[in-house]
């Protein structure tokens, strides 16, 4: 859905000439499949990440346009909601420096983007929901001024016939109301990793980043309060399935899925094409075999591991896949660590990974990752021969070693790998996360999400990993 239309309006026709072309592209990608088409190289990283406009109370300010325009940076774009933003890296071969060079980058692009943002009297943020956000701020009115989210709305509305949205969440609170736009998923900000794979690693690398999506998600969980809700460690895991619900036959729009790759990640494209009706049907002028319309397509199916198509310099194929479960903040450091810790994991994993797939069965996977984003670092996994256990033993004692290996075999500096597992480490064993230090705060000062909102920030905007956050 990056890719901005023309027009936010479509008769039949131009439904049924993009699924012409939907089913030519899939058909042209299973034969860059069967014939090896694809770029074989591997261990080339990026990410995206999603933050808030914020006023110094803050308040969400539906400003990005002006924001953007006043940047001019290519890097840095819209989001469905006129109060975000996201920030793209330059993709980074992992080995070396890389993770300190991330840092750097990202260090540079968000101060770069604070300083636009005071100029225009607000704020940056990145948080996975936005304590101080209420459904009233979740309006058409301040949906970002394209054609693409106008579209986007029109269509999943068109196909749940008018009917509200329901938003039912059951944590340590609940709650139940109903919406009805898509403005809902704008909540839910992400740091979404990019890890390219060569063809013949592609349906391991996908089926690791699933097994350890539970892992990952509870160690970074940082969304513990909707609308004033204490609900899930990573409540922005249950928001974001229900704000763009449209079930057909099982197959939602937001999901874990439903088994692991057994053969190719070709099984993703075959499902898109098959469960899921086309939402936005833009017609591109294009070869089949540059995917434009499949990859459009994908992009309204938000598994929360998803195969991507790319292209390289020489306009060879590649591919990468995107890892959307955790949350955006709480700061650089603990950004980039999250990363390194994702990308040491299917790297270190990566020689257990047939064995893993048979100890622990697909089921066990999704069900710790729910378990995760519900009581994060408290939570209790099913995870194959080790039986149940809780997370944060598992992490300390075989996930972050593991992690160290991949990063080794990767040749990443020696040091920055001791930096950034060491951050990991720490948040662990404290057991203070970007949820667990809202929540702690919340039992010091009371429940008032402004104040939170302007304590969270103060904390992020000093730098420091959120295992040293005071209270």
């Amino acid at each position: 859905m990056g890719q901005e239309i023309d027009s936010s309006r479509f008769s039949q026709n131009d439904f049924d000439v993009f699924a012409a072309k939907l089913k030519k592209e899939t058909e042209q990608l299973e034969k860059a499949f069967t014939e090896k088409q694809f770029s074989e190289t591997g261990n080339i990283i990026g990410y995206e990440i999603e933050a808030w406009l914020v006023s110094q109370s803050g308040t969400p300010i539906p400003i990005n346009q002006t924001f953007l325009e006043k940047l001019d940076n290519p890097l840095v774009v819209h989001e469905l909601a006129a109060f975000n933003v996201e920030l793209n890296s330059e993709p980074l071969a992992l080995r070396g420096k890389t993770l300190s060079i991330m840092e750097e980058n990202l260090h540079t692009t968000w101060a770069t983007c604070r300083n636009t943002a005071r100029e225009l009297s607000v704020d940056l943020m990145m948080i996975g929901i936005l304590p101080s956000i209420q459904e009233r701020h979740l309006s058409i009115e301040n949906m970002s001024k394209l054609n693409r989210y106008h579209a986007l709305n029109e269509q999943l509305m068109k196909h749940r016939h008018g009917k509200p949205l329901q938003l039912d969440i059951s944590g340590r609170q609940s709650i139940n109301t109903s919406h009805n736009n898509v403005m809902m998923e704008s909540a839910c900000t992400s740091f979404q990793l990019h890890l390219q794979t060569p063809l013949h690693k592609a349906a391991c690398y996908l089926n690791l980043s699933s097994l350890v999506s539970g892992p990952m998600v509870a160690v970074a969980a940082n969304s513990p309060y909707l609308f004033g809700k204490d609900l899930w460690d990573e409540t922005r895991i249950p928001l974001f399935e229900q704000s763009v619900d449209i079930e057909k036959n099982n197959f939602r729009r937001v999901t874990f899925g439903h088994d692991y790759i057994r053969d190719s990640i070709m099984e993703n494209y075959h499902d898109n094409l098959k469960h899921y009706p086309v939402l936005v049907p833009i017609n591109i002028d294009s070869a089949p075999e540059e995917f434009r319309h499949l990859s459009f397509h994908n992009g309204t199916i938000w598994r929360w591991n998803r195969p991507l198509i790319g292209f390289d310099d020489q306009q060879l194929p590649h591919l990468r896949i995107e890892h959307r479960v955790i949350p955006s903040g709480p700061s650089v450091i603990d950004s980039v660590a999250n990363a390194a810790f994702y990308f040491g994991l299917v790297n270190g994993l990566e020689d257990q990974a047939e064995t893993l797939i048979n100890e622990i069965p697909f089921t066990d996977a999704r069900d710790n990752f729910y378990e995760c984003a519900k009581h994060g670092l408290a939570a209790r996994v099913r995870w194959g021969k080790h039986g149940e256990v809780g997370i944060k033993e598992l992490l300390l004692d075989h996930l972050i070693p593991v992690a160290i290996t991949g990063l080794e075999r990767c040749d990443v500096d020696t040091e920055d790998t001791k930096k950034y597992m060491n951050v990991i480490r720490q948040r662990v064993s404290s057991e203070q996360n970007g949820a667990g230090w809202q929540r702690r705060w919340v039992a010091t000062h009371g429940n008032d999400m402004q104040r939170l909102t302007c304590s969270y920030m103060q904390r992020q905007n000093d730098g420091k990993p959120v295992h040293e956050w005071s209270i």
